[in-house]
């Protein structure tokens, strides 16, 4: 299981690196900015992002730290 902490270390890192939040139901959210998550003491708030502005939410998921299984890195094209 993970903890607030573990998933805020990751959030904070410079450069941010998205990544990918695997939910035990086999859901999956892409994170592509850190200001979309918000991290409580149990649970997540994972943010969609609006269609005008990838750095503001529409409409939020509550995901459990219980239900989190994995953090994936979301790879990055590389620069030409």
């Amino acid at each position: 299981m993970y903890s607030g902490e573990q998933i805020q270390a990751r959030l904070r890192e410079k450069p941010f690196r998205p990544l990918r939040l695997v939910g035990s139901e086999g859901l999956r959210f892409d994170i592509h900015h850190p200001d979309l998550v918000f991290v409580g003491t149990q649970d997540l708030m994972i943010g969609h992002a609006s269609p005008t502005s990838p750095t503001l939410y529409d409409r939020v998921t509550r995901l459990a730290f219980i239900h989190l299984v994995a953090i994936e890195d979301i790879p990055v094209a590389a620069a030409s």
